[in-house]
């Protein structure tokens, strides 16, 4: 018969010294701060939570939609200053909420004011550029970070410039549609597709 080796025991003062450090080099939240549509926030936060479960589960703003949390499908897609002071359009399952920290980021939410729709809301809704209407947050705000680049866009341009979002519903035809109707109205205005950070 063979006998079993006892497995050695951990000292527990060991254990007990370890996680402390640990718990020291490696805290288990973060502050964050951040701006939202004009609104600031502050929160403790994990380090692992994205920035898209920040907006929806934490602040509360549901318009940004989860559709993969992989960053295939665009459905997350938010505006973020970038170092250049700049929007930038991003999927928000790409980043985590800490990476977010001192920024201002604008959903859909965000695109209304005064009560009068944003022109690319607008546009989508005049141009049915939405079935389901779940990959419309999305589309609408890559769209927008798309019309800050290039304000007068070609048809093939506006496809390359939402090429990141999905949709499984409409085959994009009113989708381009609504994006080239909101670009000639915003054009027209003389204003900004939207005002800088």
């Amino acid at each position: 018969m063979v006998k079993k080796k006892k497995a050695a025991k951990a000292k527990p003062r060991k254990k007990a010294k370890a996680a402390k450090v640990l718990a020291a080099e490696f805290p288990r939240k973060h502050r964050i701060e951040v701006e939202i549509n004009g609104v600031k926030y502050s929160h403790e936060v994990e380090p692992r939570l994205l920035l898209v479960h920040y907006i929806r589960d934490v602040v509360g703003l549901t318009g940004t939609h989860i559709g993969c949390d992989t960053t295939n499908c665009g459905a997350c897609t938010v505006l973020i200053n970038g170092d250049d002071g700049q929007w930038k359009a991003i999927k928000s399952c790409t980043l985590f909420a800490v990476q977010a920290n001192g920024r201002k980021i604008l959903t859909i939410e965000g695109l209304a004011k005064d009560d009068e729709l944003h022109p690319l809301q607008k546009a989508f809704w005049e141009h049915h550029g939405l079935q389901c209407g779940y990959c419309t947050p999305g589309m609408i705000m890559s769209a927008l970070g798309y019309l800050l680049i290039n304000p007068s866009p070609t048809e093939m341009e506006v496809r390359q410039g939402i090429s990141g979002n999905l949709c499984r519903c409409t085959g994009y035809q009113n989708i381009v549609k609504a994006i080239l109707a909101a670009a000639e109205e915003i054009k027209a205005s003389g204003k900004p597709p939207i005002e800088p950070p």
